[in-house]
């Protein structure tokens, strides 16, 4: 059962990309989304079965991949709980993903490749999280990037799309050679690559040491931080975050599917996978919290001077896994992943509603072009409601119990890494609530701003300025304007339309997820269970049994911040909306900074892009001029010359073809003579 819901997608990816405009767009999307559909319900009966005790944690051997001298590879499924929790969220948000993508996608020409790469990031992911040694675990590894490229670039036209694509490739290229490094250095001290036989004897190496760039190095702890910084390419850490942002260029469900639960968590993944590992080095435990606090930090910074909305969700994406790692830096494993799971549900959503609010709006992604839209489009504003009150941590709401939970783990663990960590995760949340409904507000409230919208005028362009599938009465528009009447634009006299049933059904199901996952699930997460885990991860049930043991004011700081976030956000963009651009003129350099990501972009550009670029030029020259020339090019000149030459004395008289033969046999003569 565990290897035909693994397998599932890899056929659906087959007969879909294989198929492709043979099969149609309905047999495509038919095969890969009931696919994904199976294999997420086969996910949840395992989960709660195993859950349950009805079934056990084993490894389900298929057959030997490969071998090498020494080294041994299996092809084996791992499943423990670990394994489960990461089924279930990969399977049920892809499976949300393809059924909303019917809709989203309905009017691409090239559907069956779409729902194709799907399938096939499915896929790959589903290796990664059952992979039971760390070759095998690479090849689902490489396998998302390889995806993940795929669909970040799938409108390969679009030069800003394929651009994205090649950066999120390099970018996670750099942060894979370290797990290459990583799975050199465990399989030189350890022997194996098996993961369960590296972490029974991760004990045994405790205060060894071994020579690596002419140093003596701590084993455990460069073995961890070269795993680590495998994590922090593909989970888009400081400083490899840069390609999270521009993957926003591809089509908004490979945004949910890839930035929301699936391959940006599997840095998170492996570190609790890893967890005895890390739990052996006090250091590289400081250097994962310490990273993810600060990436938690620069993505909530950035995300408030951000008016893309997409990129704003995704900034908010790179913040919550910062969260997911400083909870594991402490040692609350559990908690990063009851994070992890929690965020699947109300990041999803949130990307989702936005592709409905996208979809509405014509393409427009600018939210200084929205306003008003919630009258228009109420479920996808109800939706997205939810998923906002669940990220910013309203009472009872999921994100209200995993983001405390990693907040009070922070605290209790008492190291001065984990309190900076923890009043770093207090700031966070308060930028988190004031961006999350400053969103929901330049969104959904005010009065309507579309007509500034290019998009939306090339799209009345287009269709006779009959924009939008609904039309409003001129006293609808009328109130849209807060009673000033009609603008003369385009738009005037239309509004927008609510999303297909297609893409609202997979917005309700994790709506329900965003308000009560966290309710159900955080006894067995960070509860006192022991046997929930399994020993699948480090896991302190008494640690976790003191959670809700910390001082009242640090209990009810995540609420009072979030208050303060929403206050502060109701203020600049309902009640006073001139101040935001009063506050960046007074502080015009710190705005740009911000708003410009703090100059990574340009820091890489100068550092790396730039040098790499003339590096290559400088080779081109060399090669055009010295190898070329000389070689391939040079050998060709002597050719075509000696060609030319020859062909002078292919006359085409017998008379001159006679007379070369005469010269030719008296020089012959006369050497031959005087030689003689």
């Amino acid at each position: 059962m565990l290897a035909g819901l693994v397998f599932l997608p890899l056929v659906a990816f087959l007969v879909a990309g294989l198929g492709n405009r043979a099969i149609g767009n309905l047999a495509a999307k038919s095969v890969t989304t009931g696919a994904v559909f199976v294999s997420a319900a086969l996910s949840w009966w395992l989960f709660l079965r195993l859950m349950s005790g009805a079934v056990s944690a084993e490894d389900q051997l298929l057959f030997e991949w490969f071998r090498s001298g020494d080294m041994a590879v299996s092809w084996a499924l791992k499943f423990d709980m670990l394994t489960a929790v990461m089924l279930v969220v990969v399977t049920s948000v892809s499976a949300l993903v393809h059924l909303y993508s019917w809709g989203y996608m309905e009017e691409d020409s090239d559907q069956p490749r779409f729902f194709a790469y799907l399938s096939l990031f499915t896929f790959a992911m589903l290796m990664l999280v059952t992979a039971d040694n760390l070759v095998q675990m690479f090849f689902g590894w490489e396998g998302v990037g390889l995806a993940s490229y795929l669909l970040i670039g799938f409108w390969y036209r679009k030069p800003s799309a394929y651009r994205a694509a090649i950066k999120a490739f390099l970018v996670n290229r750099v942060g894979d050679f370290g797990y290459m490094l990583g799975i050199f250095g465990l399989f030189l001290v350890f022997g194996t690559i098996g993961i369960d036989e590296i972490l029974a004897r991760v004990g045994a190496f405790e205060g060894a040491t071994f020579r690596f760039l002419a140093w003596d190095v701590d084993v455990i702890t460069t073995l961890a931080l070269l795993l680590f910084v495998g994590a922090m390419g593909k989970s888009a850490q400081l400083p490899l975050h840069t390609w999270l942002p521009d993957a926003m260029e591809g089509p908004t469900p490979v945004s949910a599917l890839i930035h929301a639960a699936t391959m940006v968590t599997a840095g998170v993944f492996l570190v609790c996978r890893m967890s005895p590992l890390f739990e052996a080095s006090a250091t590289a435990l400081a250097v994962v919290t310490v990273v993810g606090a600060a990436t938690a930090l620069f993505a909530a910074t950035v995300a408030p001077t951000q008016f893309d909305i997409k990129r704003v969700i995704a900034y908010s994406t790179c913040s919550q896994l910062g969260y997911m790692f400083f909870a594991a830096g402490v040692g609350a494993y559990g908690a990063a992943m009851f994070h992890l799971f929690t965020h699947a549900f109300f990041k999803a959503l949130l990307f989702l509603g936005a592709g409905s609010v996208i979809h509405a709006m014509h393409h427009e992604q600018d939210m200084r072009f929205y306003g008003g839209l919630r009258r228009h489009i109420p479920l996808t504003f109800w939706t997205m409601m939810i998923g906002t009150i669940a990220i910013t941590g309203v009472w009872y709401t999921a994100g209200y119990f995993s983001k405390d939970a990693i907040l009070f783990s922070a605290w209790n663990a008492g190291t001065p890494v984990a309190r900076l960590a923890f009043w770093v995760g207090i700031g966070v949340a308060l930028l988190t609530s004031f961006y999350s409904w400053r969103l929901m507000f330049l969104t959904f409230f005010g009065a309507p701003r579309w007509a500034g919208s290019g998009h939306i005028a090339h799209a009345a362009g287009h269709a006779g300025h009959d924009v939008f599938a609904d039309h409003g009465s001129a006293q609808d528009h009328a109130e849209d304007q807060g009673g000033r009447g009609a603008l003369a634009d385009p738009t005037a006299g239309h509004r927008p339309h609510e999303s297909p049933w297609v893409m609202l059904v997979p917005l309700l199901l994790l709506s329900a997820g965003a308000l009560v996952a966290g309710f159900l699930f955080e006894h067995q997460f960070v509860g006192g269970v022991e046997a929930f885990w399994g020993g699948a991860i480090v896991h302190d049930a008494a640690f976790f049994a003191r959670l809700h043991e910390v001082p009242g004011w640090v209990h009810w700081a995540p609420a009072g911040v979030m208050l303060a976030g929403l206050g502060l956000a109701f203020l600049l963009y309902v009640r006073r909306t001139g101040l935001p651009a009063k506050i960046v003129a007074a502080a015009p350099a710190l705005h740009g900074f911000l708003a410009r990501k703090w100059y990574f972009d340009e820091l890489y550009d100068a550092l790396f892009v730039r040098p790499a670029m003339r590096l290559g030029a400088l080779f081109s020259r060399a090669d055009k001029g010295a190898i070329d020339a000389v070689g391939a090019d040079g050998l060709s000149e002597v050719v075509a010359g000696g060609a030319t030459l020859a062909k002078r004395f292919q006359t085409g008289y017998l008379t001159s073809y006679a007379l070369v033969m005469l010269v030719g046999l008296a020089a012959f003569l006369a050497w031959f003579t005087l030689g003689g």
